[in-house]
């Protein structure tokens, strides 16, 4: 019977061995086949070696955080089409003063569009916009891509939605989202302050203007792009200025002689775009306030996964359109490999590893003292760096359950 329990413990821990290098290394060479397959291949070797059974792989699977991922992901692909973050780009230059306060900028929009919307789709969304406004402005993007990815990853501890390890997290632990919000926010902001402050002390030569650098006066304006005047273009300026005000004062004259021949002389086609223009707006504060209710229903304590999927439905048919293509935006890869880590981490917890670890770090990571708090914090940052932030917290999250005292 030992031996039987050995070499549970050891088919096992292959097992999992497996599942965390492909996750790490989703393309070793000796196989691969990427983080999904090498999460599913995991899962199905601790049914294989009998870790599991087969019921007991389905129960492990949580029903609860694949619904919530697969919501969020489908709301945010509704909030991308209803230009959410192509208005939160706009915010990046409106009235800006300068290279040092776009740097502020990109670190507080990124922060809290992947609280609310995930890292991931605020990384990939606010990409383009920050690579314009550089190219525009003759900026160096390095600073403004470093502020976007470091403060996305900050700004997405805030909420059990900003990233997947804290879905997990805040699910299985059972902390409501109000809870989880007001338990990090605070090391949220001070982390944000800090990351603003480092990358604008790093990256100052490059974002202040020297003199004589250039011979113009560069102004930022709402529209993203540096307007240049120098003493010497200034009558062209004031030529161009009084040549535009005759233009716009014909085509108000016409505009207002179009008016006045009434609405029945509009061509139909003209119609027609103005009622579908006003659809649209109309569709997009939809989507808004259906986002909005969304995010203060979790605030109020509503079952998360439940408020995120009644959130795309309402968003699928007031769309009224076939969802299909919404729903190739989901990240079907992702959900897989949780699928595949539910099981294969469930597999691991049975051979009692965990608790064995657990029992050898519990002297030096005493959770109850500050002491013990630094210790985890460090174990946490560097298995996060080196072998990724999912499989980490997954990992660290066994740990914890395994003390006698965690419930």
């Amino acid at each position: 019977m030992a031996m039987a329990a050995y070499v549970k413990l050891i088919l096992g821990s292959v097992a999992f061995s497996i599942f965390w290098v492909l996750a790490v290394f989703p393309t070793v060479p000796l196989l691969p086949i990427g983080r999904a397959a090498g999460s599913l291949l995991g899962g199905i070797l601790m049914v294989i070696f009998q870790i599991l059974t087969v019921d007991q792989a389905y129960q492990a699977i949580d029903l609860s955080i694949l619904v919530l991922l697969f919501g969020t992901m489908v709301v945010s692909g509704y909030l991308e089409r209803a230009d959410a973050f192509k208005y939160l780009g706009k915010l990046l230059t409106w009235k800006s003063k300068g290279a040092k306060d776009l740097i502020c900028r990109i670190c507080l929009i990124s922060a809290i569009s992947s609280a609310l919307f995930t890292n991931d789709t605020s990384c990939m969304v606010l990409t383009e916009f920050v690579l314009k406004i550089a190219r525009q402005n003759n900026l160096p993007p390095q600073p403004f891509l470093l502020a976007l990815a470091s403060s996305a990853n900050i700004g997405s501890t805030a909420t059990p939605i900003g990233n997947p390890q804290n879905l997990v997290i805040a699910t299985q632990s059972g902390v409501s989202f109000g809870e989880f919000l007001i338990g990090i926010l605070p090391a949220t902001v001070l982390g944000l302050v800090c990351n603003a402050l480092l990358l604008i002390f790093m990256y100052g030569d490059l974002l202040s203007v020297k003199k004589g650098q250039q011979d113009s006066t560069v102004a930022f304006n709402g529209d993203g792009v540096d307007h240049q005047f120098s003493p010497a273009t200034m009558s062209h300026v004031e030529t161009t200025n009084v040549d535009s005000v005759h233009h716009h004062e014909s085509l108000r004259n016409r505009v207002n002689s179009k008016q006045a021949m009434g609405a029945a002389e509009v061509p139909w086609s003209l119609n027609g775009a103005y009622w579908d223009h006003r659809n649209q707006k109309l569709w997009k504060s939809c989507v808004y306030i259906v986002v909005v209710g969304m995010l203060v229903s979790l605030l109020m304590g509503f079952n998360m996964s439940g408020t995120a999927i009644t959130a795309a439905l309402a968003l699928m048919i007031l769309d009224f359109k076939d969802a299909v293509p919404c729903l190739e935006k989901v990240s079907y890869s992702l959900l897989i490999f949780f699928c595949g880590m539910f099981v294969t981490v469930q597999g691991f917890n049975k051979t009692g590893i965990p608790s064995a670890l657990w029992e050898l770090m519990e002297p030096y990571a005493k959770i109850d003292e500050i002491s013990g708090i630094a210790v985890l914090a460090l174990v946490i940052l560097v298995l996060s760096n080196l072998v990724s932030n999912v499989p980490t917290g997954m990992l660290i999250f066994s740990l914890l359950c395994a003390r006698p005292s965690f419930r």
